[in-house]
């Protein structure tokens, strides 16, 4: 996850609430189902993600597999 300073021809744009997110057309099945939350705890603050397509993540939480379409 990144911020960008600009959108690009066919990405997509979901408006919640007030914040915009902007995913890639390459990006978007493995997206699908995505849930994303932000919360504290005696470690910090920071998003979590749900993604019901991962089948396989690393320990740092920062990759995931999917099985193929």
């Amino acid at each position: 996850m990144s911020f960008d300073e600009a959108i690009k021809v066919g990405d997509q744009i979901f408006n919640l609430d007030e914040i915009q997110v902007v995913i890639d057309v390459a990006s978007l099945n493995y997206l699908n189902g995505l849930r994303v939350d932000y919360s504290e705890d005696l470690m910090g603050g920071g998003f979590r993600f749900q993604n019901p397509q991962a089948i396989a993540t690393c320990g740092c939480g920062n990759s995931f597999s999917i099985t193929s379409q």
